[in-house]
Order: structure tokens, then sequence, then C-alpha cells
């Protein structure tokens, strides 16, 4: 016993993890990518039966990788608010609005005039990454196709429904991301009713499960299609991919802080009560743990800053990158003379603007691909220490910091951070807490652990602690000041470019949307 089948859905790709739990590892992975269409500037879309054809794919791959195993149990995570109009048999209507769409902040912005108590649990107001703001949007600008959807869900209870024919939430989406009322357990359509999304709680999951609860076997056709052969295992209630990186991380407690960087870097931590904390999200009661409130923060553009900058701009392939991190990793910290803001995509935390825009300030003729990229790494770093020391302003007390994912692939970008945080981090053993946090949801679903704390001590692996250099955080501790200075000033004028982008642009005709859909499921 002990074999489970983990799924973790990124921005770029869905990866597949096989965990056995006796060795406490991932023993088979594979991985398979999908597009992301950008028809507007601060769009982004996918089609979702890219989606299911990638993870047929990476599913087929690990089981073959693997020999073929006896699998126990499944779970699934996938980014928070990438959401899905479909209909009830889950033919999508359009292409998703992925996670980091912002192009409901102005929705976001009425959702913080609400004086509606269920809103106290999202800090105040619901960001515009997030499935309310984003079926706002849908209710304003494309009300026929909101009027012929049937559902209104995130990947991951699209994805739950494609496997097992049941339409069902997680309990820590709903409680994060829906404005689903943690502690009294429900929905409040007047709530939607007044935001400008009529009948969204009829088009929302109604069954709400918290993580580690059984869904339903896999249906026959979900298993053929994974490459399970005439294994039928249960599929267990997930959620969010960063978020059930806390069981993989086994920062449940709190006073732990799980730190997840990729394209973008989520902050994560549980509170013991419920208190306000300015500047975050949430906290959400009862979202992954029965008791505890939990709390998110975090970057809506991290890796992908870095990426855009090697790839898009300098147009280098992998080889090229590693050698630019070379190159830029051997000047020092303090003289380059440049700062980069990271709010290519907005800021999540402790601005919570969607509105606001990258920059990269200081530039001079004397300046070379390296001292751009080591300033795009430094931005980032900075922006994960701006939203550690909101937290340590606030009382939040922060023991322990466990951190994986991108990092663990840029030696600048996880000595930048360290450095910049001024706390040592450790690296987990396994690169994706994800997938390991699934194998603990899957484990617990099917009876193999009492709760999900105990599974999470179970799977966690701790690895290497990376202590900060206090000489060269002394120079962070400075840059901080100037990056958030240059953010005071800079935000009238980042508004207003971010108004005439989007102005410009113009409205989308349907048909190009028709195109970019068959192009991504085409992919």
């Amino acid at each position: 016993m002990g074999l489970l089948l983990g799924f973790d859905f990124g921005t770029g790709g869905v990866r597949v993890g096989l965990f056995d739990l006796e060795r406490r590892a991932i023993v088979a992975t594979a991985e398979e990518t999908y597009r992301t269409t950008h028809p507007q500037p601060g769009w982004a879309e996918q089609a979702p039966d890219a989606w299911w054809d990638a993870l047929g794919a990476a599913c087929r791959r690990t089981m073959a990788l693997a020999g073929d195993p006896a699998i126990d149990a499944v779970a699934l995570a996938t980014t928070a608010s990438t959401v899905v109009a479909c209909l009830r048999d889950g033919t999508p209507l359009r292409p998703a609005l992925l996670w980091m769409d912002c192009r409901a902040g102005d929705e976001a912005a009425r959702t913080g005039r609400s004086v509606h108590p269920v809103m106290a649990q999202s800090g105040g107001s619901d960001a515009a990454e997030w499935l309310v703001p984003k079926a706002m949007w849908l209710a304003a600008h494309e009300p026929e196709l909101y009027a012929a959807s049937e559902v209104i869900c995130e990947c991951l209870d699209w994805l739950n429904f494609r496997l097992t024919g049941r339409w069902v939430g997680s309990r820590m989406n709903a409680t994060c991301k829906w404005n689903y009322d943690g502690e009294a357990r429900r929905f409040d359509p007047a709530l939607y009713e007044a935001f400008g999304a009529p009948g969204l709680a009829d088009r929302l999951p109604r069954t709400i499960l918290p993580v580690g609860t059984p869904i339903e076997r896999l249906s026959a056709s979900a298993a053929s299609h994974l490459g399970l052969g005439a294994q039928r295992p249960v599929l267990v209630q997930g959620g969010i991919d960063a978020h059930i990186g806390i069981l993989g991380a086994d920062t449940v407690d709190p006073g732990k802080l799980l730190m997840i960087g990729g394209t973008s870097v989520v902050h994560l931590f549980h509170l013991p009560e419920n208190r306000q904390v300015p500047g975050f999200w949430g906290p959400y009661p009862h979202a992954l743990i029965d008791g505890l409130w939990m709390v998110e923060g975090g970057q809506v553009s991290a890796g992908s800053v870095l990426s855009w900058l090697s790839g898009q701009i300098f147009q280098l392939d992998s080889d090229g990158t590693r050698q630019l991190i070379e190159a830029a990793g051997a000047l020092p910290p303090k003289k380059s003379g440049l700062m980069t803001l990271d709010y290519f995509m907005g800021n999540r935390t402790p601005y919570r603007d969607p509105h606001l825009r990258g920059a990269l300030l200081g530039l001079s003729l004397g300046h070379d691909r390296a001292a751009l990229y080591r300033s795009a790494v430094e931005g980032v770093a900075l922006a994960s220490a701006n939203v550690v020391a909101q937290a340590l302003s606030l009382g939040v007390p922060i023991e322990r910091i466990v951190s994986a994912g991108g990092y663990a692939k840029n030696a600048l970008w996880l000595r930048a951070t360290v450095d910049a945080i001024g706390l040592p981090v450790q690296l987990a053993a396994e690169e994706n807490l994800t997938i390991v946090g699934t194998a603990a949801a899957a484990a617990t679903g099917i009876g193999l652990f009492a709760d999900l704390r105990s599974a999470a001590a179970a799977v966690a692996r701790g690895g290497r602690t990376i202590e900060p250099d206090l000489s060269v955080h002394a120079h962070y501790v400075e840059a901080l000041g100037h990056y958030r200075e240059a953010t005071e000033c800079l935000t009238p004028i980042l508004h207003r470019l971010a108004a005439q982008e989007i102005r410009a642009a113009g409205p989308l005709p349907v048909s190009q949307r028709q195109s970019d859909t068959l192009d991504a499921r085409a992919y």
C-alpha cells in the first residue's frame, strides 16, 4: 500500500508524480506543457481541453516509467482562480481566464466597497485574479455567454468533473477565492447579486468538500485516458497548488512560513486565531485545517519576469540563459545602479493593486544584459522581502521558512531572496511540494492517516538550510527602502500607463477569441 498519483497543474504545464509513501519520495514523474494566449495586455487565457490532453499524456508516461504499478488513490492541485465557463456536461464556452489575468481590476475594486461580513475573510476585498471578479467581468462584458453558462468553476473543479463525472468544489478554493463563508459553510447569493454576477451561486459547484475528502472513483473512460487500464482508484479532493504545498512542506502549524517560487511567488502561513493582517489576503477560516486561519501573500510576477527578460527580450535558449545567470551572479549586488519593479501583472501583496506595472530605473549606456538580469532578480527578491517584512511588522511570528520551486533551478535568484529577507530558508528535499501535498491528501482520503496533519508529517522531508549573508542583507535593507519609495512615486504614472495600454488595445473581436481557442486546443 502507499502508491499515490499526484497531478500538479501549473501555469505552463501539468506535472504528474507517483509518490511512494514508504520511501517518502516521488519515484516517477513526467510533464506536459500547454499554451497560454494573451489576447490583450493584462489578459491571459488557456484552453481547458488542452489541460485534459496534457494530463493524459503526462500520466501515461509516468505510469510507463514506473512499470504500470497498482495505484491506491489520486489527488490533484491547480492554479487558483483559473476560471472556466461551461455547460453542465463540461463543454467550455470560451477559453479559461488564467489566474494571472487581471482584466477584472475594476470589478475587484467594487468588491472592496462591500460591507458584507464575509469580505473580512479575504482582507476586505477580492483580488482581480479571483473567480468572483472574473465572473463579474463576464457578466458585464460577455453577458450572452454568461447567461448561457451552466457552470462557472475553477480548473480544479473542471478536471475533477472530467475524472469522475461529479461537480464538487474544494473548501480551500471556495473559502479563499469564491467569498464562500468558511465559518457558516455556505454561499450568500445576495452578495453575488449585489456584485453584478446574478445567479453565480447556482453556477458554482454546490457540493463543497474539505481537502482530503474522497470524491469518487475515476470513471472508466478517465482511467483509460490516464493509462491506468482497468484500475479505478479513488479521486480525493485537492486544492490550490501552492496551498497544498503546505502539506508537502509540513508547515501547517503557526510560526511556519511556506514560500513557493515559480512563475509567481506565494507566501503562506496559518494563524491560531482570527485577526486582521493588512496587505495580505485572508485570514481564511478552516481553508485547509479546521481551527486554523490561513493567510496568503505573494507576487503575481516573479519567475515570469526573469523568463520574459531572458527569453522574450534577449531571445536566449536554456544554455544562453544559464550563461546569463552566471554572468549576472559574478556582478556585485551593490554596484549596478539599477532598480527593477516587478509589477508586470500588478501586485498582490502588500499593495493589492492590479493596475501597477513593471519598471526598470537607473539605466545608462554602460549597462549590459548581465546587469539588467541581475537587477530583475534583485527586484523579484526585494518583492519577497517586502512581503516578509510586512508580516513581521504586523507581529506575525516566523520561526521557520521552507521554500521550493523555481529557486532550485536558479541559484542567483535563491541567494538574492535569502539575502534580501535576511532569515534562514530551508529548501525542501522534494522540489515539487504540490505533488507531495497531493499525496498527503490522497493518503488521508483513503484512511492511511487519521488527518492531514499526520499525513503532512509523514510525507515531508527537510533539505539543506541556506543562511543569509548579513553584510549583503544590509545592502538589501537600503535597497528595499528605494523599492518602496519608487513604488510610491511611480504609482500614479504606472496607473495612467496601464489605462492607456488597455484603451489602446480596444475590444477583441469575437472571431479572434475563437481563433485563439482553436490554436490553444491544437497545441
